[in-house]
């Protein structure tokens, strides 16, 4: 992971100079559905307002923003708390991000191009359905498991390692797509398609996060509650 030097924040700071700080933390905002019109109010405020664990907001920025995270963080409450986000991260994809850019990528696309153009759009789609389908796997086996290991009761026939193996990296096929158009595609129209790349390049970053804290605080997380449900049972 690659990170800029940066302070951790806590629920006392303002969420207008969190997101002054890296204007990238704002999706990580919209997936906690914490609404605009922050005034000067700070991120316990903004929290309690709209009914978000503030703990929980802090370690996922702090681990955004750092690539830090102490194992003292991760309690099974916690870690709860980011499958809570995780699968809200997976609507937000789903349900605005990829659909977002397939509506501005038909907009960009140029006549010129009639028989390249389905091509280009059946990539794409075939990409969110590849996405679509690793998301189904975390929300129905991977994440369940998880919550499992909070409750102190795993399923015996799923181990996190499992999911670590067979992670797959969610970003190589869009940033195909990106190379194909930066490569070869010509239009009479480029700032539209400037727009898409954009988008795109936005997109990959913004599942890399997702990773790395699927990766990083997730992975983690559930193998410390293996280990500590599996020594409590030899006792």
């Amino acid at each position: 992971m690659n990170h800029r030097n940066i302070r951790r924040f806590s629920v006392t700071d303002s969420v207008t100079d969190l997101v002054e700080a890296n204007y990238n933390i704002l999706p990580v905002l919209s997936r906690f559905s914490i609404p605009l019109g922050f005034y000067g109010k700070t991120i316990a405020e903004v929290c309690e307002e709209a009914g978000i664990d503030a703990g929980l907001f802090i370690l996922v920025v702090n681990f955004i923003l750092t690539g830090q995270l102490s194992e003292e963080e991760l309690s099974g409450k916690a870690l709860c708390g980011v499958v809570d986000f995780l699968q809200k991260s997976h609507t937000y994809f789903l349900g605005y991000k990829f659909p977002h850019i397939r509506a501005n990528l038909l907009n960009a696309l140029d006549e010129a191009h009639s028989d390249i153009n389905p091509a280009i759009v059946g990539f794409f789609d075939s990409y969110v359905n590849e996405v679509r389908k690793h998301f189904e796997y975390e929300d129905v086996t991977v994440f369940p498991y998880v919550r499992s290991l909070a409750d102190n009761v795993p399923d015996s026939g799923f181990r996190i390692d499992t999911f670590s193996k067979h992670h797959d990296e969610m970003g190589e096929k869009l940033a195909d797509l990106k190379s194909l158009i930066l490569r070869f595609y010509t239009t009479s129209v480029p700032d539209r398609m400037y727009d898409v790349l954009v988008d795109i390049y936005n997109c990959e970053e913004d599942l890399d996060t997702h990773r790395d804290i699927e990766n990083h605080v997730l992975v983690p997380g559930a193998e410390r509650l293996e280990r500590k449900i599996k020594g409590t049972k030899k006792r």
